[in-house]
């Protein structure tokens, strides 16, 4: 591949060497027929280097269009006889015959001796200047020209040809050379960071068994062998006469609920576990969908915990695109807690998603008709929701884990969780804004507004 500024200049230098060659042409040309008007008319001679001249041109012409004279690579094979040969056979032979006709034809040969060398290659290229040079030489002496300026002028018209052109090329194969090295090293680069990004992914699925199995797999392990040994005690209590005089029934039943009492224990701290894992891992919703995709799942799974008596809605507006995996792991998340939060508190029967892509942003509202809560009684560290846009853009969600619900009554005091604080924080690290409003009776509405960075689509 040619570095831009390399294609740049060989299409410049094209256009100019075509400028040039038809204006050289036009001149030839034109001085042949100036002769003939001062001389009393034109004559045959005139009218030759018109006929001349314009079957130049259109050889010219033909061959530019059919062959890709600036896209040639310098490493490329050139010079085959058909078409580049017999292209440039032509030129010449045109150019010689404008040549008989008139001695100012003689300066087309520099413009020819360039298009000889880059078509026909530096082998073919050179002899082929050789020749230009040599009807140029014998042109310029049958023209009356001196003999010295005869040979010296295209003479060292061809040198310089040859020269600029093996210039030219050498400095393409360089940047070629260059461009290529930048190729390997960025694909050495991001090969090792594939290698690098694997690497991490084996070592952290590694920590992550040996986390599952140490904490969650053992307190599962625990659960159900306090279980069954619950089990065996109720066995026990339920045997005939278990509650007799001397009768183990009530030591079993005491046993029994000792154990029952232990499996909770063990639930709750797998359950702390779990939540601890969550916080850290990517939804796995996303890893077989889209955001879309994902936000539907979520809404079907809540319509189905709220045993059919809720009614949740997704849609999209926008281009839809690919987002930052942080951005649409944040966007689920709480998506996620927001339902949550309906189906626990709100008391709904209809709740709406919408994700909004905005180009430069992106929103996420999530919209419920429940009872609502007034935000002012949210419990401080929780409540400092700024001011959301109107409500026809908001989204709706209950109350947050253990919050008091506005229009329930309940007093029960707050329980630590993943509500509005976790939503609250996953924006504020994405640099976006939260957006909360509710009153009791009225619903509650959320608003999630993310910038994206144009750099990461």
């Amino acid at each position: 591949m040619k570095p831009r500024a390399v294609i740049s200049a060989a299409l410049g230098l094209q256009v100019a060497l075509d400028v040039l060659l038809v204006a050289l042409v036009g001149l030839a040309v034109g001085s042949r027929w100036a002769e003939a008007l001062s001389a009393g008319g034109l004559d045959a001679g005139a009218w030759g280097a018109l006929a001349c001249g314009l079957a130049l041109l259109a050889v010219y012409g033909v061959g530019r269009s059919r062959i890709n004279v600036r896209d040639t690579a310098v490493d490329a094979p050139r010079g085959a006889w058909w078409p580049t040969g017999a292209w440039v056979a032509a030129l010449i032979v045109g150019w010689a015959l404008l040549l008989l006709l008139t001695p100012v034809a003689l300066w087309i040969a520099f413009p020819l001796m360039f298009l000889e060398m880059h078509v026909l290659g530096p082998r073919r290229g050179i002899l082929a200047v050789a020749a230009t040079t040599a009807c140029a030489i014998g042109g310029a002496i049958l023209g009356g020209q001196q003999l010295v300026g005869s040979i010296l002028g295209p003479t060292f018209g061809g040198l310089v040809a040859i020269a600029v052109v093996l210039g030219f090329e050498t400095i393409v194969r360089e940047s070629q050379g260059r461009q290529e090295l930048i190729d390997d090293l960025v694909r050495t680069r991001a090969d090792l960071a594939a290698s690098e990004r694997e690497a991490a992914v084996a070592t952290e699925r590694e920590r992550l068994a040996r986390e599952i199995h140490d904490t969650l797999a053992q307190g599962f392990s625990s659960i159900e062998l306090l279980l069954r040994a619950a089990d065996a005690s109720l066995e026990e209590v339920v045997a005939p006469g278990a509650f007799a005089p001397g009768a183990p029934g009530p030591t079993a039943a005491r046993a029994a609920r000792g154990y029952v009492t232990q499996s909770r224990l063990a639930a709750q701290q797998n359950l702390a576990e779990a939540r601890r894992f969550v916080r850290d891992l990517a939804p796995a919703d996303l890893e077989s969908a889209t955001l879309v995709g994902a936000l539907e799942r979520v809404a079907d799974r809540t319509a189905l915990a709220a045993g059919g008596g809720l009614t949740v809605t997704v849609e999209a507006s926008g281009q839809a695109r690919p987002l930052p995996v942080p951005v649409e792991t944040a966007l689920l998340r709480i998506a996620q807690s927001a339902l949550a939060n309906v189906v626990q508190h709100a008391g709904a029967s209809r709740a709406a998603v919408t994700l909004s892509f905005l180009g430069d942003a992106v929103a996420l509202d999530v919209v419920d008709d429940g009872r609502g809560f007034d935000p002012r009684q949210v419990v401080a560290g929780r409540a400092g929701a700024v001011p959301g846009p109107s409500r026809e853009m908001r989204s709706v969600v209950g109350q947050e884990d253990g919050e008091p619900g506005a229009g329930a009554g309940d007093a029960r005091a707050p329980r630590s969780g993943f509500g509005l604080t976790a939503m609250r924080s996953r924006v504020a690290e994405l640099g976006g804004t939260f957006s909360l409003e509710s009153s009791p009776g009225d619903g509650t509405a959320l608003a999630v507004h993310l910038p994206l960075d144009p750099q990461e689509d």
